[in-house]
């Protein structure tokens, strides 16, 4: 695959040249004052992408898989009740964890393609009257399907149950991406990962835990070495980590946040939703549909496009891989085979996506699909003439 194109996949993302700099780093001594220098800056600039004020922020070597565990090994114990919606492949694997854990999961079955139920989470809190749920789970942005669900909603329910259930974030492919609000919505437990809207490589995961997810830490029983927050906090005491840390990515954590926020985390967002409005654009163009069922759910992440029936939607994947050397995001579990993704989040621009929009449409002609070169780009095109700030030309 050319090194030279960008990637359209949801995560792992596009790099800008000065992260993929900062990572790139000589060895210092991570107990050193230097080092502290530069993991206190990122952490903070993590609370502040997160718009908090009171949560405390904990950045392993891992993934976002990591910050799962992290979350449920920190604050729970073997038989704790939990909610949660599958409704995508991250869901779903979240769920997964939560049982190999011997944890006691409530599942609500939604879907693929559609968001999480709030309504029937309120539904089911509202019948635990002895609060036997010590947690609810949501995905903020489920990156096989497409879908973005209304976490303030969540916390709506379980406000309007009036139960003492804890929120558990999944903001993966969301958080630094799209506006993400850990106080205002009452989430108590935030997790993404270095490689989507922080544009790093993989292998970070970052998690915002709140002081009420905070005081459950000492009463979990649930075992945890790696992953025990107490011995992070202490280490971060002292400017240093239990074990060895990953220096260079957190060099570019710290430069990532740095330039989230003098780009300004609103302008970030309203160019994540610029870039995908031109993605769907060329989607309805082509005459396909999104695997999100309605306009309030979509993406401003990836959009995941159903193909036609009976047509093998990977062959899209392979053959941009094969022939383009162009990266797409294959469909995951129950949609697999049936959409292919197209992930617009990180270090991208509106040239950048007009060029895997052109990618996409000469796959799906060179595979037979009824696709007019050049529909689906020109209407990105008009998309984002119709968005983009343009100066007002001369009178000639």
């Amino acid at each position: 695959m050319s090194f030279q194109n960008p990637v359209f996949i949801p995560g792992p993302t596009n790099m800008p040249e000065v992260l993929r700099k900062a990572c790139d780093m000589p060895t210092l001594d991570h107990r050193s004052s230097l080092f502290g220098e530069i993991l206190h800056p990122a952490l903070e600039g993590v609370k502040q992408v997160l718009k908090s004020q009171t949560a405390e922020i904990f950045v392993f070597p891992s993934t976002g898989t990591g910050g799962w565990e992290t979350a449920l090994t920190n604050t729970l114990s073997a038989g704790d009740k939990v909610l949660a919606a599958r409704n995508g492949m991250f869901s779903h694997r979240w769920i997964d964890m939560c049982n190999r854990h011997g944890l006691n999961v409530e599942v609500v079955e939604t879907p693929w393609g559609a968001g999480l139920p709030a309504d029937r989470y309120e539904e089911i809190l509202t019948a635990d009257t002895g609060h036997e749920i010590k947690v609810v789970l949501a995905t903020h942005n489920e990156t096989a399907t497409g879908v973005k669900s209304d976490i303030f909603a969540v916390r709506r329910a379980l406000d309007s149950a009036g139960h003492p259930a804890l929120l558990y974030v999944d903001g993966v492919s969301s958080i630094g991406s799209m506006d993400f609000r850990m106080d205002e919505w009452g989430v108590d437990v935030a997790i993404t990962g270095s490689q989507k809207g922080f544009m790093l490589p993989a292998g970070l995961a970052i998690v915002g835990i709140s002081p009420k997810a905070m005081a459950l830490v000492e009463t979990a029983k649930l075992p945890r070495t790696f992953f025990d927050i107490r011995d992070m906090a202490a280490g971060y005491a002292n400017n240093a980590y239990p074990y060895t840390p990953a220096v260079g990515l957190l060099n570019g954590l710290k430069q990532s946040v740095e330039m989230l926020l003098d780009e300004g985390l609103e302008n970030v967002f309203s160019r994540h939703r610029r870039i995908a409005n031109g993605v769907r654009a060329a989607v309805d163009a082509w005459g396909l549909q999104l695997c999100a069922h309605s306009p309030e759910l979509y993406s401003d992440t990836v959009s995941a496009i159903r193909t036609p029936e009976g047509f093998d939607a990977t062959r899209i994947v392979t053959h941009a891989a094969d022939i383009y050397g162009v990266a797409f995001g294959v469909g995951l579990g129950e949609v697999a085979g049936k959409v292919f993704r197209i992930g617009h989040l990180g270090s991208l621009t509106d040239v950048m996506t007009l060029s895997g929009i052109a990618t996409a449409e000469m796959c799906m002609a060179d595979l037979g699909l009824d696709i007019t070169l050049g529909a689906g780009v020109a209407a990105a095109q008009e998309s984002y003439r119709a968005t983009t700030r343009q100066p007002a030309l001369a009178a000639a």
